[in-house]
C-alpha cells in the first residue's frame, strides 16, 4: 500500500496506472469464484474417471467368473473363485473341478483380457500418433501380415501336434509391415501421418493377395484351419503361451504409459510438439514400433479379431476425455472387459455351438461404431 501512495503522490505518474496498480493488487471474488468452479469440476471429472475405472474392473471380473463357470459342467460362480483360490494356495480338495477350472477354461479367459488390453491401447495410440479417428492395431498391415505368415504355416504342411509354427511364423510376418513403415519413415517425404496410413493400406492389400494365391492352391482341409485362425478365436490358447503375450503386452503397455504426457503433445500436431522440444517423427515411429509389436504378439496367438483397438478408445473418451494419461488405462481395461464379455456371448449365445470371438466383436463394433458416428458426429474424435 506504501507503494500504491507513493505513485499517487508522484506527479510525474500518471493517473490510470496507478488504477491498474490498485486492480492489480485488490482480490477479484469473481475470479475467486470462478476458480472455485473450475477446481470443482476438475474434481468431479476425476471422480468420473475413477468410478468408470472401477467399473470396468468389476464387470471383468464378474464376466470372467461367469465366464469360467460356463460350460457344459455346471459349475456355481462361488466354487469358481473358491476353486481357483484353492488353486492358488495350493490347498486342491477336488482335482477334477480344478482340472477344468484352471487348466481347460481359465486359458481362454486370461488370453481375452490380455488381447483386449493389447489391441484396446494399440488403438489408442494409433488414433493419437496418425490423428485419425479411423485408425486401429491393423491400419499398417500388421493383421494381412500375420495371415499371411499363418496361411503359410498352415498350408505349408507345417503344423504338427502344436501350433507352435503358426505362431511364430504369423509373430514374424505380422512385424514385416511394421519394419518396413519404420524404413519407409527415414525419408522425409513419407514420414508424414497420412503417407504412412497409405503405406500401411498398400502393404495390407499387397498381404491379402498373397494370401488368397495360397489359399486357392491349399486342400479343403487346411483352407477350413486358415478361415478359423482368420475370424480370431481364444479356443486354442494354452497356459504354456499366455507368458509370451502377457510379457510383450505389459512391457509395451508400460512404456507407452510413461509416453502417454509426449503422446499428448505429439497428438495437437508436428508444429506445436516441435515448438515445445518434441521430435515428432522420432516419437511417431517408436510408437508405431511399439504397436507393431504389441499387435503383432497378441494377433499370432488369437487371430485377426476385429473393432476392439478400434471401437474401444472412442467409447472411453466420452467417460474419461482425451488426455492419453488416463485414456491409456482405463481403454486397457474397457478392452480387456470387452473381450471376456464377448467370448461369453459367443459360447452362450447359440446352443451347441461357439461363434468366435472375432465375429462377435464384429456384430458388437459394427453397429456400436455407426452409432457414435449418428450421435456424436465430429465430437466423437
Amino acid at each position: 500500500m506504501k507503494f500504491i501512495e507513493y505513485i499517487e503522490e508522484d506527479p510525474l505518474i500518471a493517473k490510470p496506472l496507478a488504477n491498474v496498480v490498485k486492480r492489480w493488487s485488490s482480490v477479484d471474488e469473481s475470479d475467486d469464484v470462478g476458480f472455485r468452479k473450475q477446481m470443482a469440476d476438475y474434481h468431479r471429472t476425476l471422480r468420473r474417471r475413477f468410478l468408470f475405472i472401477i467399473g470396468c474392473v468389476f464387470v471383468m471380473v464378474l464376466a470372467a467368473g461367469y465366464a469360467v463357470a460356463y460350460g457344459p459342467l455346471d459349475i456355481s460362480f462361488a466354487d469358481t473363485y473358491i476353486t481357483i483360490w484353492n488353486h492358488i494356495t495350493h490347498n486342491v480338495t477336488d482335482p477334477g473341478m480344478d482340472y477344468i477350472i484352471i487348466t481347460v477354461r481359465s486359458p481362454r479367459i486370461v488370453a481375452g483380457v490380455i488381447a483386449g488390453v493389447g489391441l484396446a491401447i494399440c488403438g489408442v495410440v494409433m488414433q493419437s500418433v496418425l490423428r485419425n479417428p479411423l485408425a486401429d492395431p491393423y491400419t499398417t498391415g500388421v493383421s494381412s501380415g500375420a495371415g499371411f505368415g499363418a496361411t503359410i504355416a498352415l498350408t505349408g504342411g507345417f503344423v504338427a501336434a502344436s501350433n507352435t509354427p503358426v505362431i511364430l511364423s504369423a509373430f514374424v510376418f505380422a512385424l514385416l509391415p511394421t519394419l518396413a513403415i519404420v524404413v519407409m519413415s527415414r525419408h522425409k517425404s513419407a514420414a508424414s501421418p497420412t503417407v504412412m496410413i497409405m503405406f500401411g493400406i498398400g502393404l495390407m492389400y499387397i498381404f491379402n493377395a498373397m494370401t488368397t494365391v495360397l489359399m486357392l492352391w491349399s486342400n479343403p482341409e487346411d483352407l477350413a484351419s486358415v478361415y478359423q485362425w482368420q475370424v480370431g478365436s481364444l479356443a486354442k490358447v494354452e497356459w504354456s503361451q499366455i507368458p509370451y503375450m502377457f510379457a510383450i503386452v505389459l512391457l509395451g503397455f508400460i512404456i507407452i504409459q510413461c509416453l502417454s504426457g509426449k503422446l499428448n503433445v505429439l497428438a495437437t500436431g508436428d508444429d506445436n510438439a516441435k515448438a515445445l522440444g518434441l521430435n515428432p517423427h522420432r516419437m511417431r515411429v517408436l510408437l508405431l514400433a511399439l504397436t507393431g509389436l504389441i499387435s503383432a504378439a497378441v494377433v499370432s496367438f488369437t487371430g485377426i479379431i476385429g473393432f476392439v483397438g478400434l471401437v474401444t478408445p472412442h467409447i472411453v473418451r466420452i467417460f474419461i476425455g482425451a488426455d492419453n494419461r488416463y485414456l491409456i488405462p482405463a481403454s486397457a481395461l474397457f478392452g480387456g472387459m470387452l473381450m471376456v464379455v464377448a467370448d461369453l456371448l459367443g459360447r452362450c449365445t447359440i446352443p451347441d455351438a461357439i461363434l468366435p470371438v472375432g465375429v462377435v466383436m464384429a456384430f458388437i463394433g459394427g453397429p456400436t461404431f455407426i452409432w457414435l458416428l449418428i450421435r456424436k458426429g465430429n465430437k466423437a474424435w
